[in-house]
């Protein structure tokens, strides 16, 4: 299976995209496709053995638009297209002005009933306006006619069908009575003419579509931004000789010199020197982070103090920045649940507002006999009926919301996680390396003397050897203490080394068999470690975990490790509780230390001595929860960063990995924080209320639009007070729909974090 994104062109409106959605579906191999109207992309997944990108396009051709893929000079391409595109209408609409003003000005004696002095009559002739406007009619118009031929030859009808019918209605409704007054005079009706009509409308609709395109491309602003971070050079040392080389030519395993307030250009590990660096573009904590031998940087980031070198180890694509540009693309082009509703609706509203014309003219022509007032309320309804508000509704929000996640270091897979987050009804979080910091350390060291004739050192070079074969935070702590306590290398060999998940390793040491690990695993062992409970309970009860080391099926020693808290743990469990959600913590700690570390940072509810095979089962259960106050089942969160999290992430509903944890974590979760700071969680759940409350108001406004203004457009209000909705106000009505749905969106930008306290 593939996934690729093409970039579209020739949409005009929701219905459009909907149109093409359907054509790419329709393909043989493709298993799902994604059109998002506001940023003109699709998002396709395929078999490769049965389709290929070739297909796909000739698929969207056969539909009426255009297909490209995407190219890695995407961004600089779209920008020029985009600002053709601009340029041109900019030239339309300042045409469509012009001539849509003196039509307007010619017509506004007759208009009003009135002689205005500084107005000439020959500015009203039918003949002078129709040469006039046929510019506007011919060539500012042209997109909409082309669109609704288009769509007409594959039988479907869109926005561009609209616009067509009602200008085109009023043009030739003008046109007839300019070459045929007398049809209308003998029957005792004026010939009036509608060009100026018809002229306004274009040009409303031109410089509302103008606007519309200004205003969405500031929705992708936060992947400009991104992007916009990397760094265009690097100064490489190569053979001994630096030099400056563009970012391009950088590869893996290049020694890169960064100076003090340069930006670092790939992702590295640091090879000599230290310093500070300015990760907050990236991760979005503002307090510098310092770097020294053997740790990691990350590419556009940017160094404070001092001078270092470091190693290339991604590039490119592989990069953390290349892959959040990734991951916000995908989420941007995703589609959020709530955009079904829409979607539907688009399908058939085009339809239904050509039968709602179609069945305003017949009624106002039969009742009345007025062939003008039949076509005056025909063309406002097709002029102010739009699915254009509708298509924009969710993805501009979707498109921001995603965008402003990024900023704040919260990386968003997909719209259908952003918009379940903020029904979350429980938090579970493992405990190591997201409660806790995840870089545990030995604090305490004990051995049965008397037993055995190894010393202390000798045990512990046992143990290390042991644990040095592990992948385990615990493992590392013990091998480093026993570095830091003078055992020397190499470490004594190991043979048969086997790791028991939730229990602990063992292995052959020497000769001798060794196991180390939890007390749970010692008393299905059967190994009697009652020598050393009274110091495991009292370091337990001290938020240490424990782990007790036997020889032969003897116990030699205890190991007391310690994992800091990290220091906004706390905080955030009392924010997340405040927001009325529920805390969990999940470990494979005994139950004695998880609930001393529980009690510490206000976690009351716990599930201790948890397998990793177990964690995944666990979710399940509290899924299937009634929720007390709504008496439904639990909506949950997973945050974890390991290996042997990432099942219970994907049964989740919603998973949260930490962004310093496994790609593998990141790999199966929706929501990734890039710092690993938890209050990225408050900030995901917070930025969801936020987006969804957008949404909700984009289409409540589409809708109220449309259910209030088609009828005022079709005459409802006319035989009560004389109302009639000029064609001129409807055009420039349905034009600004779509502004103020996407300014509206736009207000997302401004969206920050509450601090619970």
């Amino acid at each position: 299976m593939e996934t690729i994104r093409i970039r579209l062109q020739g949409m005009s409106c929701a219905a459009c995209a909907n149109r093409v959605e359907k054509a790419i579906k329709e393909v043989s191999g493709v298993i799902e496709c994604n059109v998002n109207f506001a940023l003109s992309q699709a998002t396709v997944s395929y078999y490769s053995q049965e389709t290929n990108l070739t297909h796909i396009q000739e698929s969207v051709i056969k539909a009426g638009y255009y297909a490209f893929a995407e190219s890695e000079e995407e961004e600089d391409t779209e920008k020029k297209v985009r600002e053709a595109e601009e340029k041109e209408l900019i030239r339309k609409v300042i045409l469509g002005g012009i001539i849509s003003s003196l039509l307007f000005i010619g017509s506004l004696p007759a208009m009003i009933g009135l002689y205005i002095p500084f107005i000439p009559s020959w500015l009203h002739n039918s003949w002078v306006q129709l040469f006039l406007s046929l510019p506007v009619q011919l060539w500012c118009g042209q997109s909409f006619f082309v669109g609704a031929f288009k769509a007409f030859k594959h039988y479907t009808a869109d926005m561009n069908t609209l616009v067509a019918l009602g200008t085109g209605a009023a043009y030739l409704y003008s046109l007839f009575a300019t070459l045929n007054p007398n049809f209308f005079i003998t029957q005792g009706l004026k010939a009036e003419v509608y060009y100026e009509a018809s002229s306004v409308i274009i040009t409303l609709l031109l410089l509302g579509k103008l606007l519309e395109n200004r205003a969405r491309g500031k929705t992708s602003e936060a992947i400009r931004k991104l992007m916009g971070l990397q760094a265009k050079t690097a100064r490489v040392i190569r053979n001994g000789k630096e030099s400056d080389l563009p970012i391009q030519e950088v590869v893996v395993g290049d020694v890169i010199l960064v100076r003090p307030g340069e930006k670092i250009p790939v992702d590295g590990e640091v090879v000599e020197g230290e310093s500070s660096i300015d990760e907050s573009m990236v991760t979005g904590e503002p307090i510098p982070v310092k770097k020294q031998l053997g740790d990691e940087v990350i590419g556009a980031t940017i160094n404070k103090t001092g001078s270092f070198k470091f190693q290339a180890t991604k590039v490119g694509k592989d990069t953390v920045l290349a892959q959040i540009v990734q991951l916000v693309k995908d989420a941007q082009c995703s589609k959020a649940p709530i955009q079904k509703l829409a979607d539907k609706i688009t399908g058939w509203f085009v339809p239904v507002v050509i039968t709602i014309a179609i069945i305003t003219f017949i009624i106002w022509f039969n009742t009345m006999g007025n062939v003008t007032l039949a076509m005056i309320t025909t063309v406002g309804v097709l002029i102010i009926a739009c699915p254009c508000a509708l298509g924009l509704a969710t993805p501009t929000s979707i498109m921001v919301g995603t965008g402003k996640g990024a900023e704040n270091g919260v990386l968003i897979k997909g719209a259908d996680s952003l918009e379940l987050a903020h029904k979350l009804t429980t938090i579970v979080c493992d405990k190591t390396g997201t409660i806790t910091q995840g870089k545990p350390s030995v604090t305490n060291y004990i051995t049965v003397k008397g037993v055995t004739n190894n010393n202390e050192i000798e045990l512990l070079a046992i143990a290390a050897a042991l644990e040095k074969n592990s992948e385990h935070p615990l493992a590392e702590a013990v091998v480093n203490y026993a570095q830091s306590q003078g055992v020397k290398n190499p470490l004594p060999e190991v043979t048969n080394f086997e790791a028991v998940a939730g229990m602990g390793v063992q292995g052959n040491v020497s000769g001798k068999l060794v196991q180390i690990g939890t007390q749970r695993w010692m008393d299905e062992l059967k190994i009697d470690t009652q020598t050393l409970q009274s110091n495991r309970q009292q370091w337990e009860s001290e938020a240490k975990t424990t782990a007790l080391i036997v020889i032969n099926g003897k116990i030699e020693g205890l190991i007391g490790i310690a994992d800091a808290i990290k220091p906004s743990s706390g905080d955030v469990v009392k924010a997340l509780q405040k927001m009325g959600l529920e805390v969990v913590m999940l470990t494979g700690d005994n139950q004695k230390t998880a609930e001393a570390i529980a009690s510490e940072v206000g976690i009351k509810r716990i599930f201790a001595e948890v397998r990793p095979d177990q964690k995944a089962s666990i979710i399940q259960s509290i899924q299937q929860e009634r929720n007390s106050s709504k008496q439904k089942h639990k909506i949950v969160a997973m945050v974890g960063d390991g290996i042997n999290d990432a099942p219970a992430l994907a049964q989740a509903d919603v998973g949260i990995a930490i962004g310093t944890g496994t790609d593998v974590a990141m790999a199966a979760s929706d929501l990734t924080l890039i710092s690993g700071d938890l209050w990225g969680i408050v900030t995901a759940i917070q930025l969801s209320h936020a987006t969804m409350k957008n949404i909700r108001q984009n289409l409540f406004f589409a809708y109220i639009y449309n259910v209030l203004s088609i009828p005022i457009a079709a005459g409802i209000l006319y035989p009560f007070f004389g109302w009639l909705l000029n064609p001129m106000i409807a055009g420039a009505a349905m034009a600004f729909s779509s502004v103020s749905v996407v300014s509206n969106a736009l207000r997302l930008r401004k969206f920050k974090p509450k601090v619970y306290l």
